[in-house]
């Protein structure tokens, strides 16, 4: 006889949605997690994260964006905190590139509010953007910032008002599952429950190895600066930006809490076997990755200066083709896998905690999930 209705294994960004949502339809739920309640050893922390809904990576996740967008503006009504910024979004790069078409391609086919923009009527608008001039530009208004910990922290506590349990600071050992139930192994003993999620962010290599051969793990870094001109904060305009470069892919949010214009580099990262690697704690820098981060700022974000005041780092795990998988674990129907966000991941945060719930307790499930199978992989 299972103890628990389900468990959750990783309480980050989707786990922490997950285990609210199953707790609220009323399943008895155990959330489990080897650090801290939102920590800074994943993939959810940073401060910050960008959201929109002019998709570029494919107009199959605008449906699942306009229901996350739901869930964040309900969660942030039931917790009372701001967890949403609205500044608009900048996107720039080239005309024939990936992010102008695709934000375009996605914005026709859904009818979502864009305006496109050259490069120097944006310069003239924000002085601290620049492109291009052969570039398209694009702003999105509805789109801006979500203050990650935060998020991950409402989820939790909302989870646990509903009768959620946590086992934080706890490490998973094993699980196995019959058509009955599934047993999780601990360093602190063995749990059952009748279903099972596993939303492990980079640790899901290690817990789901049938995926482990499909998901890369990167190292990312984060850098803040303090703006040499107060036009780069949020209360004056600023917006979130994008930039796609020949040096590959940047992005940026305005200075909003006094603690600097954080920008970091989308392309690239340290490829890594694992987050809790000797190598990660050998070598937390990434001299290159800095560089060509001070090269962009100096380039595109013109005024911001080059006075860094910290660092961060997080990790993408990714699939081949940066796709999502959302999808049951092969031979195990009461285990659902959530996995390879390929650092895109966190605005859909409680969108795919919901989607998790509905798989876990059998539910109706309102879209098409045929992109994010893991039987794609076969081919």
């Amino acid at each position: 006889m299972a103890v628990w209705d389900a468990i959750v294994l990783g309480a980050g960004g989707v786990g922490s949605a997950t285990a609210m949502h199953l707790s609220k339809s009323g399943a008895r739920t155990l959330a489990v997690d080897q650090y801290p309640p939102a920590h800074a050893n994943g993939s959810s922390h940073g401060q910050t994260r960008i959201i929109r809904q002019a998709y570029f990576e494919h107009p199959c996740y605008v449906p699942l964006l306009q229901r996350a967008y739901d869930l964040w503006h309900q969660l942030e009504a039931s917790t009372s905190q701001k967890l949403f910024h609205r500044t608009g979004l900048v996107e720039l790069g080239p005309r024939d590139g990936i992010v102008i078409p695709g934000v375009l391609q996605s914005a026709k086919e859904y009818s979502l509010p864009i305006e496109e923009l050259s490069p120097s009527t944006i310069h003239e608008r924000w002085p601290g953007l620049r492109g291009d001039e052969k570039w398209g530009g694009v702003i999105e208004q509805n789109a801006g910032f979500l203050r990650v910990e935060q998020c991950v922290q409402a989820h939790l506590d909302t989870a646990k008002r509903h009768g959620c349990q946590f086992l934080h600071d706890c490490t998973v050992l094993d699980w196995t599952s019959d058509q009955n139930e599934v047993k999780v192994v601990t360093d602190r003993g063995v749990e059952t429950a009748a279903r099972l999620v596993i939303a492990a962010g980079p640790w899901t290599r290690s817990l789901f190895p049938i995926l482990s051969p499909h998901l890369r793990i990167l190292r990312k870094h984060l850098y803040w600066f303090k703006p040499e001109k107060e036009s780069f904060r949020e209360q004056n305009g600023f917006p979130c930006f994008f930039h796609e470069t020949p040096q590959g892919f940047f992005y940026g949010f305005p200075c909003f809490n006094g603690t600097g214009v954080k920008v970091a580099r989308h392309s690239g990262g340290q490829l890594i076997e694992s987050p809790d690697s000797s190598s990660t704690k050998r070598k937390p820098q990434d001299d290159q990755d800095r560089q060509l981060v001070i090269e962009y700022a100096n380039q595109y974000l013109p005024g911001l200066g080059s006075n860094m005041t910290s660092t961060a780092k997080c990790y993408y795990t990714s699939t081949p083709d940066e796709h999502f998988v959302i999808d049951r674990a092969p031979g195990h129907p009461n285990v659902t896998v959530v996995a390879g966000m390929s650092g895109h991941g966190f605005k859909f945060a409680s969108a795919l905690g919901e989607l998790a719930s509905q798989m876990a307790l059998n539910t109706e499930i309102p879209f098409d999930l045929t992109p994010f199978t893991i039987r794609r992989f076969a081919s």
